[in-house]
């Protein structure tokens, strides 16, 4: 941005926060005028000003967190050579960023490191200028003594000294799953994916960078030309650990539907020895192609993309490799479906939870997934001769998974027993088993809640700590809590009292643990506790009074019935800063319909400080403060079909995607308006994202009297044009049986039934969902003679990276237009929201 025009935003935003009369001058005669004609015209008549937009754009996260002082809302814990528990945060004061370490015996917080001097070292060794107030590191590592440290940034990995002279080198790029403090799920969707791949990376260079390091710290293994290779980091040399990959038929490969990268998929061994990985076989796997907006010949981007009802689909043959000797030892087993027990793909935000090792590296425990994932074979292989025996199974109704956030089951080879997660009893609970025999020895936890994460099991003591959901009477049910329990009792101890979302994160040896403890209103509480749940310190306390002066308001909870009137649903309502309760506000439903996650996302306050979810919660509610501080009342609500709740609860639309709780959206803001006489009933709106936009174009189908605008973004609108694995998830497989299913679930296929404003977007560069799930709409509404609007987003991948910003800008518009019936300010210079 200029100066110039910095300094027109900081004029419209002081008259948005101080004078509203100077800054609706301009219209006063107007509005005198309209308050003599019908409610309908006068709506027509209003017009919403640039001082409106520069409010509204002042409540998005990248203006409101410089005015938050200590936000944390994450820390992690250090590897320590000398056995002392540290653990790292970042506090983020005035949107300066300071990395801190503490010392969980004492108490005592210190700054990790000079930032000025460290950012000049960084910047230095990596050829761009970094910032010493906002140091983009997402990852750290620090010995005992504070002499050096390993960092990353922008996903690549420096070691630095800390010496009189700070230094810095830069290494290999840190793999993704061994960046601490991030989570497995997100929020919101990305800004876009690594481009598909063929199993072989361009360069030797980005080979290297995109190798997963080994426990010991020495070694690291890459992908070139289909086969895993091995790097000695010390050396910088280089072999072969397999030569008979081949096109399509790679190890390791991470490239099979919406999710591909460079990255190879392995798990090492707590040894650094050995290696748990697959060879991928594509050879009959469809194809998907992408093509470029540029000047001349276009790019084209093709890669594997199986989709639902495919005869031949991606499988893997599961290899473990001897990275010292080069050799392979096959499993002795058919190969098996590229699957997870709880993701759309078969690893977890970059980790392969369903492969874990023994301590002794001799055996190595996994999940074999089947294609509609109702089945989970728990197995366990020998790793000299590759032997394979089945354990025990377990089947569902509808779909089986393994956890919420994460994979919840565990390899407790030193007591020879497998901890397992299952919602057999309607609620997600552990249950412990003999390793050799597979039968059930004990039920771990019980009752009408869920187990969410489990944080640590001590083989040793049977000592367990979890996070769960839905068990604390007057709680919201979707605030987690940390508690303490045992594989051999039943005793079960809250060690988090605070009746908000806790968020826990545990030192290695168990002694201590941070908490971190939020709601959607209050901000951040960071502390210190010992195992027992004792608070030992108080780390940070975030404060907001800054943010408050300005007119931020956060928002509130509602709860209503469901469409069977009786289950209890949860949101959040928000509404605009300068709320008049004698006024009918327009309202905006945004949707995300699940079954993965819901509207909201996790229960806790809006910041930009700390991990992926505290980051997507933010940059969403921000949008939703936004929004309404144009003028309009804007919901969110977890219906059926969402996850944390029970079971039933949780599949109440299986096979039924049309659904996609929409009933429930209807019900709850009938409720609303009945409650609130604020609420205009007769313009209702709704908008989403991904699944958000297939529920936003089915609610305008299904529903068009009721919803009147909305705006669907990149949706999954025929799922058969969507890759399998969720797909047949969460319909079942495409065959004869399931003809029905898939019929219903096609947006296009009820497209001649919209009355209402509708816009429809997509990236032309979407990997995940592909822009013809949204073409087929245009197909089907063109056909059908309807009118509707249409943006397609040149080069953009699900998310839209650069272009979020017009994109936002143009869906105020879009609802201020259509839904409020006012004028917008015509190309209001919306800035970057990141």
């Amino acid at each position: 941005m200029t100066t110039p025009y910095l300094l027109a935003r900081k004029r419209l935003c002081g008259i948005a926060r101080g004078d509203r009369s100077v800054a609706h001058a301009p219209i006063l005669s107007a509005l005198l005028l309209v308050a003599l004609l019908p409610a309908t015209h006068a709506a027509a008549q209003q017009a919403v000003t640039a001082a409106d937009y520069a409010r509204a754009e002042s409540r998005m996260v990248i203006h409101t967190t410089p005015l938050v002082d200590h936000a944390v809302n994450a820390a992690t814990w250090l590897k320590s050579s000398d056995g002392s528990d540290r653990f790292w945060y970042r506090d983020v004061t005035g949107g300066v960023s300071t990395f801190m370490v503490t010392d969980a015996a004492t108490g005592t917080s210190a700054p990790a490191f000079d930032h000025a001097r460290l950012s000049a070292a960084l910047s230095a060794a990596a050829g761009y200028r970094t910032s010493a107030a906002d140091l983009p590191i997402s990852a750290l590592q620090m010995p005992a003594a504070n002499t050096a440290l390993l960092t990353t940034i922008y996903g690549d990995r420096y070691r630095c000294t800390l010496a009189a002279e700070y230094t810095c080198t830069r290494q290999l790029t840190m793999p993704a799953q061994q960046q601490a403090a991030t989570p497995t799920a997100a929020v919101t969707q990305p800004a876009g994916n690594p481009k598909p791949v063929e199993g072989k990376p361009a360069t030797v260079k980005e080979a290297r960078e995109k190798a997963v390091i080994s426990p010991d710290g020495k070694r690291a293994v890459f992908i070139r030309d289909w086969n895993l290779w091995l790097i000695d980091l010390a050396t910088g040399n280089e072999r072969a650990l397999t030569t008979d990959g081949i096109t399509d038929f790679g190890y390791a490969t991470d490239n099979a539907g919406w999710t591909h990268s460079e990255k190879p998929i392995v798990v090492w061994s707590p040894d650094s020895r050995l290696i748990a990985t697959f060879q991928q076989d594509q050879r009959k796997t469809g194809m998907m192609y992408l093509v470029g907006t540029n000047l001349g010949h276009p790019t084209l981007d093709a890669w594997h993309y199986p989709l639902p009802g495919d005869k031949d689909i991606t499988m893997i043959e599961r290899v473990i490799i001897d990275a010292d000797a080069a050799k392979t030892t096959r499993l002795k087993m058919p190969p098996d479906q590229h699957r997870s027990s709880l993701c759309d793909d078969i690893s977890c935000g970059g980790s392969w939870e369903d492969v874990q090792w023994s301590t002794d590296a001799k055996t190595l425990a996994f999940v074999s997934t089947s294609r509609d994932h109702k089945r989970e074979d728990v197995r366990i292989a020998d790793v000299a001769t590759g032997e394979v025996r089945d354990v025990f199974h377990e089947e569902a109704a509808t779909y089986f998974e393994s956890g919420s956030d994460s994979v919840n089951w565990r390899y407790l080879s030193a007591r020879n027993e497998i901890l397992w997660f299952s919602e057999r009893s309607n609620w997600g609970h552990l249950y412990l088993y003999d390793a050799t025999t597979g039968k059930q020895k004990r039920q771990v936890t019980s009752g009408d809640w869920n187990v969410s994460r489990v944080l640590r099991v001590d083989a040793a003591t049977g000592d367990l700590l979890v996070e769960g959901v839905g068990r604390e009477k007057g709680w919201d049910p979707y605030y987690s809590a940390v508690y303490r329990t045992s594989l051999d009792s039943n005793k079960l101890r809250l060690l988090t009292p605070e009746q908000s979302n806790h968020h826990a994160a545990i030192s290695p040896d168990g002694k201590y643990f941070v908490d971190v403890y939020s709601t959607p209103q209050t901000p951040p509480v960071t502390v210190l506790r010992d195992a027992e749940g004792k608070r030992l310190t108080e780390i940070a306390k975030t404060d907001i009074t800054r943010l408050l002066a300005t007119g931020w308001q956060a928002p509130e909870n509602f709860t209503v019935k469901a469409r069977d009137g009786k289950t209890e649903l949860y949101g959040l309502i928000f509404k605009p800063s300068h709320f008049d309760p004698s006024k009918k506000y327009p309202i905006i439903d945004y949707i995300y319909p699940g079954p993965q996650v819901g509207s909201i996302g996790p229960r806790i306050f809006p910041l930009m400080a700390g991990d992926t979810h505290a980051q997507g919660v933010a940059r969403s509610m921000g949008g939703h403060i936004a929004l309404a501080d144009l003028g309009f009342i804007v919901i969110e609500i977890d219906g059926m079909g969402t996850p944390l709740r029970s079971k039933r609860f949780h599949d109440s639309y299986y096979r039924d995607m049309g659904d996609a709780t929409i009933p429930d959206q209807v019900t709850g803001i009938q409720q609303l308006a009945a409650k609130y006489s604020w609420i205009d009933l007769s313009r209702v709106g709704v908008w989403g994202h991904s699944g958000g936009g297939y529920a936003t174009a089915e609610a305008m189908f299904r529903y068009p009297d009721f919803f009147k605008v909305g705006w669907s973004e990149s949706g999954n609108h025929e799922n058969r044009n969507y890759e399998d694995d969720w797909a047949e998830k969460v319909i079942g497989l495409d065959n004869a049986a399931n003809k029905a299913a898939y019929q219903d679930q096609s947006t296009p296929a009820i497209a001649n039934r919209l009355k209402g404003k509708l816009m429809l977007t997509h990236g032309m560069a979407d990997d995940n969902v592909p822009p013809s799930n949204t073409i087929l709409v245009v197909d089907a509404l063109m056909r059908a003679g309807k009118d509707f609007d249409l943006l397609m987003i040149p080069n953009a991948h699900h998310g839209y990276g650069d272009a979020n910003s017009y994109v936002t800008r143009r869906r105020w518009d879009y609802f201020v237009t259509n839904l409020m019936g006012a004028t917008p300010p015509r190309e209001y210079p919306l800035g970057p929201l990141n």
